[in-house]
């Protein structure tokens, strides 16, 4: 599981690594990221491993993540080898609507000061980062497309956007011959595993690779917070903190009860197998059906090390089994009706599900080099 093996992300040819450096962290703008030197080191040390695929965007750090990981890569001469993914969305210019939003415009302005700063004429994958509410799906998709063409971006993706909005733009391209999108990125972790109602489904079925953003919960899920604390870690920093300054009150309910109980089997579980809780809830992740990276983000050395070798120890099939049933998620309508209307007797008593497997083809892969051939699940 180590990260020189390399798997296609969503229904396409692009191979990334199985966890991706994420850059939200790189400047110290926000007053809580990582400054240079440290930046480049994890930047350094994510290459060595073996690792090809990094996320930033335009938003990060006000843009000092984009321009420190475009010299990064300049310096170390890498732009063929890694896959670089940048974001777009967020206001640049205050009282200018369309500094901001996923409209072409925008787009366009975006793309641009991210190449610039990147230091590329080209980025690998494009994704609008957070739905605007109001720019049609057929927008986004008609300008992705125009971009590809031109050679602008490689692939195309979306983050932070409703199930019915990702598969109403895959299937429009799909069905109109544009180019299809090959990612969704979602925040997915033991404590935040509400993706599994549909996007999931979404993502295997339309051909997107899911990458996996706070596989740690905002640092809930690293151990360095306790209910004895009362939600901190003694030092009042952390991500958590960080997100409360942002003004993100969605992000910071973590501290309940449910959460505490997975906490502490998390934690027995790391302890059970050798293994740190961070690397026990990646791992975790990283292995959910349908996840085809999962990023990581860390403010120090010593943060980053730890996550780096989270798949290098594989949990065994019981500890996978225990976090599953510790965190899963309540039943809710519709799918709790579907469990009992199939229980009554849709298809009149017959199995369904019960081909044999050599039926059709398995879902991935595995080459003399490891290559995920279909993707959905990878």
């Amino acid at each position: 599981m180590s990260l020189d093996r390399y798997y296609t992300l969503g229904r396409s040819g692009l191979r990334v690594s199985r966890l991706a450096l994420g850059t939200m962290t790189f400047g110290e703008t926000w007053g809580w990221g990582a400054g240079e030197e440290t930046s480049r080191a994890m930047f350094d040390r994510y290459l060595d491993a073996g690792g090809n695929f990094i996320d930033t965007a335009d938003l990060y750090t006000e843009g000092h993540s984009e321009t420190l990981l475009g010299k990064f890569v300049a310096d170390a001469g890498v732009r063929d080898r890694v896959v670089l993914t940048t974001k777009y969305t967020y206001n640049a210019q205050a009282g200018n609507p369309n500094a901001g939003g996923n409209g072409r415009k925008n787009i366009y302005r975006a793309l641009e000061g991210s190449l610039r700063r990147l230091k590329t004429d080209y980025i690998d994958l494009y994704l609008l980062h957070t739905w605007d509410r109001i720019t049609p799906p057929e927008e986004v998709l008609q300008t992705f497309d125009d971009l590809v063409r031109v050679g602008m971006i490689r692939y195309a993706g979306l983050s932070d956007v409703p199930a019915w909005y990702a598969a109403r733009m895959q299937t429009l391209a799909q069905a109109h011959g544009l180019h299809s999108l090959v990612n969704l990125q979602l925040q997915y972790s033991l404590v935040e595993r509400n993706i599994e109602r549909e996007y999931v489904d979404a993502a295997t079925q339309l051909g997107m690779g899911i990458t996996a953003w706070s596989p740690l919960g905002m640092g809930l899920l690293s151990g360095k917070y306790r209910p004895s604390e009362h939600g901190t870690d003694g030092r009042g920093e952390g991500r958590l903190q960080a997100v409360k300054s942002m003004g993100l009150p969605s992000l910071q309910d973590k501290f309940t009860p449910r959460n505490w109980k997975i906490v502490e089997t998390l934690e027995k579980v790391a302890k059970e197998n050798g293994i740190s809780m961070a690397q026990a809830a990646i791992q975790w992740t990283a292995r959910k059906p349908a996840i085809g990276s999962v990023i990581l983000g860390a403010r120090n050395l010593a943060q980053f090390d730890d996550n780096l070798t989270a798949l290098d120890k594989e949990l065994p099939a019981s500890a996978l089994e225990t976090l599953d049933k510790a965190s899963a998620l309540p039943q809710q309508f519709p799918y709790s009706f579907f469990d009992s209307a199939h229980q009554i007797g849709i298809h009149g008593g017959v199995g369904v599900g019960d081909k044999p497997e050599s039926y059709a083809p398995p879902i991935w892969i595995e080459a003399a080099a490891p290559v995920d051939f279909t993707a959905a699940a990878h």
